[in-house]
């Protein structure tokens, strides 16, 4: 039996709704990509129907197929919209400036992640001088709200009521990021809490560890998160916790520099 992913769309718009939540999958793979039953399995969908939307996807471009691995992967068509939509969008160029500030001060990887619908979204990345070698996350990539440090700092800052439906919405897709489990993200949930600041414990990648903090907007919940991410043995102890202070100095001075643009634009 079929599911319905996050919320149910207007009557007439199944078929949109469904090409948009398996292109958002795909893309949440980034490289790797994804097999047809990789994609009827994670949206709960039967095999003939997702089968049929993958068709249509690689028909108009959206998707393509690696011919060896059978693997989808997004198309040129979507890079070609992704081009046309980009000039609209200036976040990524006001953040530029604090992410290679934060880049320089801690020598680590620093991401800026966007919240899109049930997931989150890697719009920028800056490394220090100490990269990670082996990274799951790259621009453009896509993961479940709560998978890595800044997605879960976009999950912690929902209202109860949504989080809880994004976390249920979500939970059949977790097995595939690593060694993420619903009970991890619980458990990373609690301790962030705690923390005042998202944190993720060799969840996605072993032997590498994040911290995250969401952009607070003048109103309404935060849409974009900075994380610092780093080899679990330069992110543990009295080191996070500075790090936890630079990041949250510099993403409050963002905030202020954000609303100011907000303001000078009204």
């Amino acid at each position: 039996m079929e599911k319905d992913v996050g919320n149910a769309p207007p009557l007439g718009t199944q078929s949109i709704h469904r090409a948009v939540t398996v292109l958002r999958e795909v893309a949440a793979h980034g490289m790797k990509g994804l097999r047809l039953s990789d994609i009827a399995d994670a949206l709960g969908l039967e095999r003939p129907t997702a089968h049929r939307i993958v068709k249509g996807l690689v028909a108009q471009g959206m998707l393509m197929q690696n011919a060896e691995s059978r693997h989808y992967h997004l198309g040129h068509v979507v890079y070609e919209l992704g081009l046309a939509a980009s000039p609209h969008f200036s976040l990524r160029e006001l953040c530029q400036p604090t992410l290679q500030t934060l880049a320089d001060k801690s020598g680590d990887s620093v991401f800026l992640m966007v919240r899109s619908g049930l997931d989150a979204v890697c719009i920028d990345l800056l490394e220090g001088g100490y990269p990670i070698q082996t990274r799951t996350l790259e621009i453009g990539g896509r993961r479940p709200l709560g998978v890595g440090a800044g997605s879960l700092a976009l999950l912690i800052s929902l209202p109860d009521d949504e989080r809880a439906r994004v976390m249920s919405t979500n939970a059949g897709r977790l097995a595939t990021f690593g060694n993420f489990t619903q009970a991890r993200l619980e458990k990373a949930i609690a301790a962030s809490t705690q923390a005042g600041y998202a944190i993720n414990e060799e969840d996605v990648l072993p032997g590498v560890s994040a911290i995250g903090m969401s952009i607070r907007p003048r109103q309404g919940t935060p849409y974009a998160a900075i994380s610092i991410a780093a080899i679990e043995s330069r992110l543990s102890g009295a080191r996070r916790i500075e790090m936890a202070k630079l990041l949250q100095k510099e993403v409050r001075a963002l905030e202020k520099k954000l609303e100011a643009e907000a303001l000078h634009w009204e």
